[in-house]
């Protein structure tokens, strides 16, 4: 045996303890979130199905508008992340707290937006009219808790870019511990209702900003870094933002256009669809947070200077991406007869929903693939390629998913197009990987 091999074994030992330390939490924190939504449906359920039903508008718009900001917690990652690699801790914290400043300004241009068309926006989402009011008292109440929101994203972003994703962990269990007792306390004991609901999620959302906030704060202080708002710095953090923005918006389009091309071919495909795509946003949790460790480890690393030491880690990435998708996948398959049931007892849907599952299962691999290259080119501060292969991805997507009630398709074939289009962003991802145009080194790229 070469000396090289005991040295090649001794790196990849390296890179799993760095990818687990950073991963694992990271899906604790990444799972935590869902379940803000779901102690909420539980206490309000009790109250009533129209109060459910409101609640199922208004929480659908209020998860819509924060992940569309979602690339303040992205692009900060991989910028605090480099300057970290460069030895500029201060440098780092001062642009983690440029993402924090704008997370502000963007929550209260949402507040000023969703205060006044709060009844417009849910009865754009077909709110019936005894649903309706629940779900615009629950939304203008719950918007006071979106620059909460934005300043968690970012700031869980700079306690990432600092290679820190236990905090985030605690602060996620938490907040959902705070929210559920919140909630109990205010629905019931207060009898203030769905408004309890949401005044106790704000108050949660609040109280978890602000122990971010004391951790960053503590941390410029520490470093002697600079906690006014910066012009500059807040503009450059819009800019580096602006094309994730894009690539969001376009991969959201990509699940709207599946939907609505479900709910065309009937309520036993549309039902069977809510249910695969519950458990596929699941299993793509327990892959984004390989992706985060990508984002802290890649921008780490090219702040060194290491592009060799990004390479090689972004290759072992890829192997515990395709790895975790294979054993997902098997999970997947074995686990079908026993997750359907807890959804639905209803005979056809779980016809339906049978084989598209086994399609969503195959896919589990490739999407590894996926996720870890779409984390390292985050990482590396790659915005804009990730913005136009997304984009080239939803042209390809799109008339093939429209096509399919005409080609007389089935959902089967709605999850084959979702595997097109997750074989196209690995494709394009692949490339741009290959290409070494991404390892450029240095504190910014």
């Amino acid at each position: 045996m070469t000396k090289a091999a005991p040295q090649a074994k001794h790196h990849r030992r390296q890179h799993d303890r760095e990818i687990v330390a950073l991963a694992v939490p990271a899906f604790g924190a990444l799972v935590a979130e869902p379940l803000f939504v779901m102690a909420d449906s539980a206490i309000i359920g009790h109250l009533g199905t129209a109060q459910l039903a409101g609640l199922a508008v208004a929480s659908a718009l209020l998860t819509t508008a924060v992940s569309i900001f979602v690339f303040l917690a992205y692009a900060t990652t991989g910028a605090v992340a480099r300057r970290v690699g460069a030895g500029e801790l201060s440098a780092a914290i001062r642009q983690g707290m440029d993402g924090i400043w704008l997370a502000l300004l963007l929550g209260a241009a949402v507040i000023a937006v969703v205060l006044p068309t709060a009844p417009a926006l849910i009865d754009l989402f077909g709110a019936s009219e005894t649903a309706a009011p629940y779900a615009v008292t629950y939304l203008r109440i719950s918007s006071f808790g979106i620059p909460a929101m934005l300043v968690v994203l970012a700031a869980t972003g700079v306690l990432r870019g600092l290679q820190n994703t236990r905090t985030p962990l605690y602060v996620a269990i938490g907040g959902f511990v705070a929210n559920a007792i919140l909630n109990v306390v205010l629905v019931y004991g207060a009898g203030l209702g769905i408004a309890g609901s949401a005044w106790g999620t704000v108050i949660a959302q609040c109280g978890m900003a602000a122990v971010y906030l004391v951790v960053v704060v503590r941390g410029a202080r520490k470093h002697g870094a600079s906690l006014r708002p910066d012009a500059a710095g807040i503009r450059a953090s819009a800019q580096a933002g602006a094309p994730l923005l894009v690539r969001t918006l376009s991969l959201r389009a990509v699940l709207m256009i599946a939907t609505a091309v479900a709910a065309r071919l009937g309520d036993t495909e549309i039902a069977a669809h809510q249910i695969i795509l519950s458990l596929w946003s699941l299993l793509a949790f327990a892959m984004d947070a390989i992706a985060i460790a990508g984002q802290a480890i890649i921008g780490r690393y090219l702040g060194a200077g290491d592009s060799a030491g990004a390479k090689a880690v972004c290759r072992r990435m890829v192997e515990w991406g395709i790895g975790s998708g294979i054993v997902l996948g098997v999970l997947v398959i074995v686990s079908r007869p026993l997750f359907i049931p807890l959804f639905t007892s209803d005979g056809a849907v779980k016809d339906a929903a049978l084989p598209a599952l086994v399609v969503v299962a195959l896919c589990q691999p490739l999407s590894g693939i996926v996720y870890v290259l779409d984390g390292v080119l985050m990482g590396a501060g790659d915005g804009p390629y990730l913005a136009w292969a997304m984009l080239l991805t939803l042209a390809i997507f799109t008339p093939f998913a429209l096509l399919i009630p005409s080609w007389g398709g089935g959902l089967t074939a709605v999850w084959g197009a979702m595997t097109l289009m997750m074989a196209t962003r690995a494709v394009t991802l692949g490339l741009r990987t290959r290409s070494g145009r991404w390892l450029v080194t240095g504190a910014s790229r």
